[in-house]
């Protein structure tokens, strides 16, 4: 179900919520929290999309602001999306027009659940520093994606610049399999005889240059970047050692191939993680990410991006 309503306000929007509730015995499930989604016009579908997804795993209220034109008649379009229309949620959609249009807590206030965490999420246009946005200020969660800006690396290191405890990028979030295949691989040989690490992986991905910044931190050895091609995200990470090089390999598709000195190739799935998978996991843990923080704040420095150089294959 979808109602809309134009030129409204917030307290309109929460009377509309409690009479649809009223007339249609729509029956809001146990919310879990209450995300808020800050976007552009023109990119909400697809990040609507996406929270619904990951709203089966965290019911959840989900308001999303979609800053419009700062031109004209200053005004608030809504629409509510309930039952099969909004997944495992209810999805209040504001549009704010014109230059009088203040996209700050005054504006969900009002829609915020009692005594639920609140995680905000930036799917297009990372801020400069989030936690002192309006409504980062009230997040307990502050989700942005730094592979998704025109320049992805120039927003990862913004990121990085401002970060607070709280703070997270789903560049990083990406990297879940990539990490927790990597520490199985530590576990089979000796990381103090790793003498260099060469990670692969697209010149636009951000992930990449969060991979290198973690084994930089994990291995304290040097840590090579080797390009690949736009759009293919992380592709390899090679450990050198005197008597063998150990490495884990995604060319393509799905599933990696993990090679050892001697040893056959070890078939491993490896798939790219989808929005809503990476969102969901964000929002199941609402505790800071120490590891992520120690990673931007103390790896990134640590790496030396000079080193990114063609790849050999």
């Amino acid at each position: 179900m979808i109602v809309e309503l134009e030129d409204t306000t917030t307290s309109k929007i929460s009377k509309e919520l409690v009479s649809m509730r009223r007339a249609q015995g729509v029956v809001a499930l146990s919310r879990v929290l209450t995300l808020l989604v800050i976007t552009r016009a023109g990119f909400e579908e697809d990040a609507i999309t996406a929270a619904n997804l990951a709203s089966r795993e965290h019911p959840c209220r989900i308001l999303v602001v979609v800053k419009g034109r700062v031109t004209g008649e200053t005004r608030l379009d809504a629409q509510i999306r309930v039952g099969g229309d909004a997944g495992a949620s209810e999805v209040i959609v504001m549009h704010t027009y014109g230059p009088g249009a203040r996209v700050d807590e005054s504006l969900v206030s009002g829609l915020l659940l009692p005594d639920a965490p609140i995680v905000a999420w930036w799917p297009h246009g990372v801020p400069k520093n989030a936690s002192q946005t309006p409504l980062g200020r009230i997040a307990h969660r502050r989700i942005t994606d730094s592979g998704a800006e025109d320049d992805p690396r120039k927003a990862l290191f913004t990121l990085a610049d401002s970060y607070r405890a709280g703070d997270t990028d789903l560049a990083w979030t990406r990297l879940t399999l990539w990490r927790a295949q990597l520490a199985a691989v530590f576990d089979q040989l000796d990381p103090s005889k790793v003498t260099s690490v060469t990670v692969k992986g697209a010149v636009d991905s951000p992930s990449t240059v969060l991979l290198a910044a973690w084994l930089t931190l994990c291995l304290d050895v040097p840590v090579t970047i080797a390009s690949a091609p736009e759009g293919t995200g992380v592709r390899s990470v090679r450990f050198t050692r005197e008597i063998g090089d150990v490495e884990l390999s995604r060319p393509v598709g799905d599933v990696a191939e993990l090679y050892h000195p001697g040893q056959k190739p070890q078939l491993i799935s490896l798939p790219q993680r989808p929005l809503a998978d990476c969102l969901a996991e964000e929002m199941r843990r609402l505790d800071p990410d120490e590891v992520f923080g120690e990673v931007v704040r103390v790896g990134l420095k640590r790496t030396n991006l000079r080193s990114i150089r063609p790849s050999e294959r």
